[in-house]
């Protein structure tokens, strides 16, 4: 496979409505794409950071800038051009690997690489990957709102539309009452799970375990995402199983984490921990100790969605993840959009990610495109 070069492409995508988290308000996605052009066909990829450095110290202004810098060199260099010749998508994590960090960059570039060398060869992203469901089980994440009332008509609406599983955002302040009142409105049979995104110390372990009683299936990252041995204390004094996001890293960090008891359930985010081909070794790392594996989400668009259906049909994969249909979060999305079957997202079949941008709805929302010749 020869590279001939990859664009840059920025896209700006209003939400259907605010989404707050323990770390800010999100109106709007500012998403970087990338667009690998070979000699027998092109790839997409899509970078996960966000505009601002608070879910991770990664933004999409840095990673456009360490791709343009440093990355993309790389990969044009005589020993990149022919390691992707030789290796394809394979050889990207090792050639990038001596420049620290900036794995939502790293995942982006592996992503769209990786999309234009099995759409080449005529294979699935899902079955690339080892997926052994054609449709995988959809959950919704629910942000925090301004009261009670409405996150309960939130969450009913999205029962409505037949999510699987519920997830509430909580920070402190946010966190037993409304637990408490979806509960109370609609029952103990809903599959009810919690996300802090580090909002809270190991301080509030009293408080956190009065979570216990609600029956949850977890509780997602409730300290700072260095804090890996204070998971492990919190996960000594909690009935409900502790969830890691933020802290998981690598298949490296998560074999730390398992081995110290930090976490029962990991939630795997492939532009956390650097692409797709890393996501699937912490799966298997995951099923070699019964550590349960979700696939988190990031707000994509149809491009992310589609490679996250195929993670997420792998056989570790015993909890619903965060893929929800394309209108949880914008009216119009860049592709074809995914729509919720019986509680389900369907796992796209065709060569590479099975999906692509269609032309005219993407420069729509285009803001600057930049190409880079290798």
């Amino acid at each position: 496979m020869k590279l001939r070069g990859i664009e840059m492409r920025r896209i700006s995508m209003p939400l259907v409505s605010p989404f707050r988290t323990s770390f800010g308000t999100q109106t709007g996605r500012d998403i970087l794409l990338l667009k690998a052009v070979t000699d027998d066909a092109e790839g997409w990829g899509e970078c996960v950071a966000l505009a601002d450095p608070l879910y991770s110290s990664e933004y999409a202004d840095s990673q456009a800038d360490v791709l343009r810098r440093w990355l993309f060199p790389k990969l044009a260099s005589p020993e990149g051009r022919e390691a992707i010749a030789r290796s394809g998508a394979a050889a990207v994590a090792g050639l990038l690997h001596p420049f620290k960090g900036h794995r939502m960059a790293k995942a982006a570039v592996e992503m769209a690489i990786l999309d234009a060398e099995l759409r080449a060869i005529g294979r699935s992203f899902g079955r690339e990957l080892g997926a052994v469901a054609d449709r995988v089980p959809s959950g919704v994440s629910v942000g925090i709102h301004d009261t009670v009332p409405q996150l309960l008509a939130a969450v009913g609406e999205y029962l409505d539309a037949g999510y699987a599983r519920i997830k509430l955002k909580i920070e402190p302040g946010w966190d037993l009452v409304p637990v408490a009142a979806v509960r109370e409105r609609f029952g103990a049979e809903v599959p009810l799970q919690v996300d802090a995104n580090t909002a809270y110390t190991l301080r509030d372990a009293r408080h956190l375990a009065k979570l216990d009683e609600f029956d949850l299936l977890l509780i997602e990252q409730p300290l700072e995402e260095e804090d890996v041995l204070g998971h492990a204390a919190l996960a000594r004094r909690l009935a409900t199983p502790i969830c890691l996001d933020e802290t998981i890293v690598s298949a490296q960090t998560a074999a730390a984490a398992i081995t110290l008891g930090a976490c029962q359930i990991i939630n795997i985010k492939p532009g956390r921990v650097g692409g797709y081909l890393e996501a699937r070794r912490i799966h298997d790392l995951a099923a070699a100790h019964g550590v349960a594996v979700w696939c988190g989400g990031m707000l994509e668009t149809g491009i992310g969605r589609a490679a996250n259906a195929a993670l997420a049909a792998l056989p570790g994969f015993t909890l619903p993840g965060d893929i929800s249909a394309s209108d949880r979060f914008y009216r119009t999305d860049i592709t074809e959009p995914f729509v919720i079957e019986d509680g389900h997202i369907a796992v796209p079949t065709s060569p590479g990610l099975g999906v692509t941008p269609i032309p005219e709805l993407l420069d729509t929302v285009t803001t600057s495109t930049e190409w880079i010749a290798f």
